[in-house]
């Protein structure tokens, strides 16, 4: 992609606004937070006192708004303490320059490393450089900063306690999460019924698992309904698979097929029912319809083989999924050893270690996380002298507009420029027009204020430019209260946050963190990933007695931890002004689909693994014996751009293919195997123009 395009692509993304569902309730709950500190501090007769715990008050209510199985309150309480240490030691080191731009630097620094951890700890680090630049401008004395400090911490615990007090669908992002899991497999199951190798994304499962996973303390609180189905969610789907599959399930056509086909529709809607239960905490309500089609006809067409125990197994799994949503919603239990053992997540102090372990993991030179935070760190301080030593005043909002644009990867750094320049010259013209018509009252400013607080936070997901435009007219009202002239308000933040803007932009450029030249990396991650989920269930058929369901489930796992890793690294490159001579995009987009067919492939196998009694199989522990060097040659060979090459594993198929007296459901699913992998290294072999680069001369190499 050229920077012409690039640019083009990531302003449309911006200035994009988008239709999402609003949460009223949450929104007044939070913007009532903002103006208890504001309305008490203009109580006490302080101004300047009203604005830092504002600003206290609104960090603390914006992250509750985020994506996190983490308890609101706790949320809350943890970026109003951050901010309260950020913005004293700010106030500590603002009479003294250097000091001040070297505890920036650092604070910066800081913040950009904690998206190591995770995406709302970024964004939580983000907001506490932000509001410091905004506070520390605040006259005050040392006792004073103490002051502001206690308030601002103060506006945490206010929010803290509306939560508990007046709680809006508890375990709603729990619920929805389940939820959205289970509609995805229906709608899986739909397809199915169409098309019997339709792909799946397992991205609504394994948000599904992060939501199930509580703090002992949560473990204790959690509704019934939130504990088995995300379980019988994982089962549902490989039976799903296996019943459509052509191959080892329901033949293509006839009345197998048409019996398939009903069973699938019929499980599609006993899904959507259970996840309608569980998203509004109801009974679930099942069609007759569909319950008759899952009962075991007397007459009519059947199901053999490995369609029949699928559809065997299908059934069940169903009528346990029912069972256990439909338990009293109030009802609790305790949880089980493997619960705790898989599931329980740190609480914050045990959180400490984890946290430092994943800085440590990402405090290398290539990483790109560790790259944003030395951006942060360097754009915030040299933002910081540029706008002191302009005559405009006010410098630190050159340095807060570009911590508050830059992100980590190319694509939302330069969407949220845009959108934040954009947003910010609605915003103040807004608020500067009414300013200057009806020069408001103290009182007024803050009612103002508070007004945007509650349309930022209704309007939170609508768009990068909807919100920019809130906060910006919030911020002008907020200084007003404390005196600030309108007129410079809007000169001020017009030019210095384009300035701010600029930088940022200007630092992805010329230190970038590409994606791009990663992609052979990662797809190389995924096949190894897939290939020990492979090897792990093909272990199991060649030694049955040894069951280890814990070894096939960590793998499963990890290849969908790799190929989300893929996904996201495919999406950031796909926005990058930077082209990869040795992965084009119709070579990528072909390697995804294979290795994403030879996890459903491995899938449908582990959904018919055999009894701890049932015989070893020869067969399959000589093709797992050789699938392990064969993925370890070809792991290398797809990152130094060299063929691959399967001939070795070809030829242990062929020989347990002739020395086999049935088509078993492990000798079939390894011919599908092998197929997916030779596709893969089919659309390696391309080039970046899409060709076989066999046919571009001697010196290339074709496909296997």
């Amino acid at each position: 992609m050229t920077w012409s395009r690039a640019l083009k692509e990531t302003a449309r993304s911006g200035l994009s606004i988008e239709r999402a569902k609003l949460t009223p309730l949450i929104a007044i709950r939070g913007s009532v937070g903002v103006a208890i500190v504001i309305g008490l501090c203009l109580w006490l007769g302080d101004p300047s006192l009203a604005v830092s715990s504002a600003f206290g008050a609104f960090a603390s209510g914006l992250v509750t708004f985020q994506r996190s199985m983490r308890p609101r309150p706790v949320l809350a309480l943890a970026v109003a303490g951050a901010l309260a240490v950020a913005t004293f030691l700010g106030y500590l080191a603002a009479p003294h320059l250097l000091a001040f731009v070297l505890l920036l630097a650092g604070s910066a620094l800081l913040a950009g490393m904690a998206w190591a951890i995770g995406p709302v700890s970024g964004l939580a680090g983000t907001q506490t450089i932000a509001i410091m630049l905004v506070t520390v401008t605040l006259p005050t004395s040392v006792l004073g900063a103490l002051e502001h400090a206690a308030l601002i911490a103060f506006g945490g615990i206010v929010q803290a306690a509306l939560i508990v007090v007046f709680p809006v669908r508890p375990w709603g992002v729990q619920r929805d999460a389940l939820a959205d899991a289970l509609a995805a497999e229906a709608d899986y199951a739909r397809r199915l019924r169409h098309d019997p190798v339709a792909p799946f994304d397992p991205a609504p499962l394994m948000d599904a698992r992060l939501a199930s996973t509580v703090t002992p303390r949560q473990a204790r609180r959690r509704p019934v309904q939130l504990h088995g189905p995300r379980g019988l969610a994982e089962q549902v789907r490989p039976v799903l698979a296996s019943l459509a599959d052509p191959v080892v399930g329901a033949p293509l056509e006839g009345p197998e097929r048409d019996r398939a086909r009903d069973l699938l529709a019929a499980a599609a809607t006993v899904l959507d029912a259970v996840a309608h239960a569980v998203r509004h905490a109801s009974p679930v309500r099942l069609p007759p319809e569909a319950m008759a089609t899952l009962e075991v006809p007397a007459s009519g067409p059947m199901l053999k083989g490995t369609a029949r125990r699928s559809a065997y197994r299908l059934i069940s799994l169903l009528a346990d999924a029912v069972e256990l949503t439909d338990e009293p919603v109030q009802a609790t239990r305790p949880t089980t050893e493997a619960e705790r053992a898989h599931l329980l997540r740190p609480s914050v102090p045990r959180l400490v270690p984890v946290a430092l372990r994943a800085l440590h993991r990402e405090a290398r030179w290539s990483s790109h996380i560790f790259r944003h935070a030395l951006r942060v760190s360097a754009v915030c301080a040299a933002g910081y002298l540029l706008g002191t030593a302009l005559p405009f005043g006010h410098g630190y909002w050159v340095p807060l507009t570009s911590v508050m644009v830059m992100r980590p990867d190319f694509g939302q750094t330069y969407s949220r420029g845009v959108a934040r320049f954009s947003g910010t010259l609605v915003g103040v013209a807004v608020a500067g027009a009414l300013m200057a018509l009806t020069h408001p009252s103290m009182y007024v400013s803050a009612a103002l204020a508070v007004v945007c607080v509650l349309l930022m936070y209704l309007l939170m997901r609508t768009g990068v430019s909807v919100t920019s435009a809130c906060v910006t007219a919030y911020v002008v009202f907020l200084l007003g209260i404390a005196g600030e002239g309108w007129a410079q308000t809007v000169q001020e933040r017009i030019v210095l946050t384009l300035l701010g803007g600029l930088l940022a932009m200007l630092s992805y450029a010329l230190f970038p963190a590409w994606e791009t030249p990663k992609l052979r990396d990662r797809l190389a991650e995924w096949l190894v990933a897939n290939g020990r989920y492979a090897l792990a269930v093909y272990g199991r058929y060649a030694r049955p007695a040894e069951r280890r369901p814990r070894q096939v489930r960590e793998a499963l796992l990890d290849a969908r931890a790799a190929r989300a890793a893929w996904e996201e690294s495919e999406a950031r490159a796909g926005k990058e002004p930077v082209r990869h001579r040795g992965l084009s995009r119709a070579s990528a987009t072909a390697a995804s689909s294979a290795l994403a067919t030879m996890g459903r492939v491995t899938m449908i196998l582990e959904a018919h693994l055999p009894d701890k009694d049932a015989e070893p199989s020869p067969g399959a522990a000589a093709f797992a014996a050789e699938l392990r060097p064969s993925l370890e040659r070809a792991a290398h060979a797809v990152r130094e751009r060299r063929a691959l090459d399967w001939s070795a594993l070809r030829a242990v198929w062929e020989q347990w293919d002739s020395e086999s007296e049935s088509q078993g459901v492990a000798l079939r699913a390894a011919d599908l195997l092998l197929d997916a992998l030779d596709d893969l290294a089919e659309a390696l072999s391309r080039g970046p123009g899409g060709r076989d680069r066999a046919t571009r001369g001697a010196g290339d190499s074709g496909s296997p």
